[in-house]
């Protein structure tokens, strides 16, 4: 095949033409070829503006962050170095036919492998925006070619994150229970081949099922301390994980190792479960527990605190569920997270004292709806 010229743009030009994460379903199964890497490199920009504006920027280019600007550009410049290398390797290989995918996945890996140590903390920002511009151009190739770049960068950062990080990030792939629970046990027992839902087989690490709790937790903790939740399924698996994890240690409710702060029980959180335990269980209380996981009624998240100050109107952690309280502040939404933990721990107290009866049934019943809620919503 002939040699292609290229006479690469600066990345200025690069960033306009390329570019959150379009959803799966709108790929078409199109092979990226060497030029779709000489158009992603060399096209030439579409605005006047030395870069489109990314949406966490606004449009108004005088009001755009300077450190994030800049921090785009070297990105960009890192896009387009890579893609340059690629393109370099991939000359004198054949692209046409069944092996044209593999060729492309294998040269970024060999890429992206020796360069990712190296990378901008802008590296993923100007990636990102780049195929959010070529899924708005609709050029199905480009932004398969960038999507496998992304994907191989994400791959090869997941390796160097510690080992119940990865193990998150698994189980919050793996769909099927069964699935979940066998990794878990793997995973306790040294790690090892594990085979997925879809029949791919993958080298999972050892790790510390409290680790993996705890950093499942973590991270819930700073998604449900947000004015509002902009993954709701994410977080939906979140839960799960951490549920499924505390599960599996040996001392279940009343292992210590589950004690990790909330000394004082969440004011919303209480007057729901309040709300639920006068009811009797059915249909009807499993349908308010779902609107609430699901952000509606008392789970409903406080959107014009999004932008308030110091002074804003929102009560912290305290006050009656679905009306404002005594100081007249509106009361924080129940989030899942913090939901299930207030259940636990009133389950816990009452299995601590031997005072289990219809209330402890009918907490075990809650906990359990709102885990199968759950995983409604997150698969």
């Amino acid at each position: 095949m002939a040699a292609l010229s290229l006479s690469l743009a600066p990345p200025t030009a690069v960033l306009p033409c390329l570019p959150s994460r379009p959803a799966a379903s709108l790929l078409r199964p199109r092979v990226p070829s060497r030029a779709t890497l000489v158009v992603c490199l060399g096209a030439k920009p579409k605005v006047p503006l030395p870069i489109a504006s990314p949406s966490p920027l606004g449009d108004d280019p005088a009001k755009w962050d300077p450190a994030e600007c800049d921090a785009l550009l070297r990105g960009g410049e890192q896009v387009a170095s890579v893609l340059q290398e690629m393109l370099t390797l991939m000359e004198d290989m054949e692209m046409d036919g069944a092996f044209a995918p593999v060729a492309v996945e294998l040269v970024a890996q060999g890429v992206i492998g020796n360069r990712v140590d190296e990378m901008e903390s802008g590296f993923l920002m100007a990636l990102d925006y780049m195929i959010q511009l070529a899924q708005k151009d609709g050029d199905d190739e480009r932004n398969s070619l960038l999507e496998i770049v992304k994907q191989t960068v994400l791959d090869h950062l997941t390796k160097k994150c510690p080992p119940h990080v990865q193990v998150v990030g698994l189980l919050c792939q793996t769909e099927k229970k069964e699935s979940r629970h066998e990794l878990l046990r793997r995973v306790a027992a040294g790690g090892g081949v594990f085979e997925n839902d879809k029949g791919l087989k993958c080298q999972i690490p050892g790790a510390n099922l409290n680790d993996i709790a705890n950093q499942a937790d973590d991270l819930l903790e700073s998604m449900e301390t947000r004015p509002t939740i902009p993954d709701r399924k994410l977080l939906a698996r979140l839960v799960i994980v951490r549920e499924e994890a505390r599960n599996m240690m040996g001392g279940g409710l009343l292992d210590e190792r589950n004690d990790r702060g909330l000394n004082t029980l969440p004011q919303a959180e209480v007057n729901f479960l309040s709300k639920l335990v006068a009811l009797k269980p059915g249909k009807a209380v499993e349908k308010m527990i779902s609107d609430v996981m699901h952000g509606k009624e008392e789970g409903a998240d406080n959107t014009e605190s999004t932008n308030a100050g110091p002074n804003s109107d929102l009560e912290p952690s305290t006050g009656t569920s679905g009306r404002e309280n005594a100081t007249g502040r509106k009361p924080q939404p129940v989030r899942p997270g913090m939901f299930l933990e207030t259940v636990s721990k009133v389950l816990g107290g009452i299995y601590a004292k031997n005072t289990s009866g219809i209330t402890a049934q009918h907490l075990e019943w809650v906990h359990q709806t709102t885990l199968k809620v759950l995983q409604e919503m997150a698969f």
